[in-house]
Formats: C-alpha cells, structure tokens, sequence
C-alpha cells in the first residue's frame, strides 16, 4: 500500500519535479494540480459554510460528520489512486464509480431525511393554524346575536 500512495502523489511534493507525470506531460500535470487546488477550495468553503449556516444549534454528532467527509474529500483529491484501490478492494472498477454510488446512497438519505423534516414541519404548521383558529374563534353566543341582528335590520 505505500508504494500506492507514493504513487498517487506526483503532483504535490516538497522536492524534484512535481510536474513530471507519467503519460501525460507538463501542461495535463499543471490542469491537475489546478482542479486539484480548486476541488480542496471547494471542499473546504463548503464544510466552512455548513458550520456557519447551522451555529451552535447543530449537534456535535453532525459537526463531526461534515469535518470526516471533509478529510475523506480533500484524501480523495490528493491521492485519487487510493480510492480506485477502495474501490478495486469492495469490487468496483473504478474510484469515480464507487465515489458515484455513495453520493447516490447519501443523497437518498438526505432526500429521506428532508421528507421527514417536511413532514414535521407540516404536522406543526396544521396544528399552530388550528389553535390560532380556535384562539381567535368568536364566541357563540355573540356570533347568534350579530347573525340575528343582521336578519332583522
């Protein structure tokens, strides 16, 4: 596994030439390390805006999750290698499927857990709207007698 990792580090390194790629030639190296730059940027502004967006309010369970999935994120990018070896290991053929499929399952799972917060919320909504009509409801005995004066005059 080390040699593996070795392996997947061709463009971030301390020494010699971080640009020297196998089959593809300098200019692929450069683009390689940009996106490579720009997907941690993105992960990382992301995961930042997640723990703003919630504050204290968020359980330390979630803020724990999202800092994992962020490390997982940044890994992936850096040593794209290791992730096809996961992938190879579980029996899939490439990293980027694998990474596919688990989007696909976390993405269910947030769709099942936005439906049960709709759910909810609706549940509360019915019944904030019920209360506020019986809190404001006239009283029987005066709606009788403006009904009854309206029928007279």
């Amino acid at each position: 596994m080390l040699p593996l990792l070795a392996d997947s580090l061709p463009l971030i390194t301390a020494g010699g030439d971080p640009l020297a790629a196998p089959q593809g030639g300098r200019a692929f190296a450069n683009r390689s390390f940009i996106i490579q730059v720009l997907l941690i940027l993105g992960i990382l502004l992301i995961t930042a805006w997640l723990f703003m967006k919630r504050g204290a309010k968020q359980l330390a369970v979630r803020r724990l999750l999202i800092i994992c999935f962020a490390i997982f994120a940044v890994l992936t990018v850096i040593f794209p290698t290791v992730l096809t070896e996961v992938a190879h290991f579980v029996g899939v053929g490439r990293g980027a499927d694998l990474l596919l499929y688990a989007t696909v399952v976390v993405l269910l799972g947030f769709l099942a857990l936005q439906e049960a917060r709709a759910k909810n919320e609706e549940k509360r909504t019915t019944y904030l709207a019920r209360r506020l009509a019986i809190d404001e409801a006239e009283e029987p005995a005066s709606y009788r007698e403006r009904a009854l004066h309206r029928r007279d005059g």
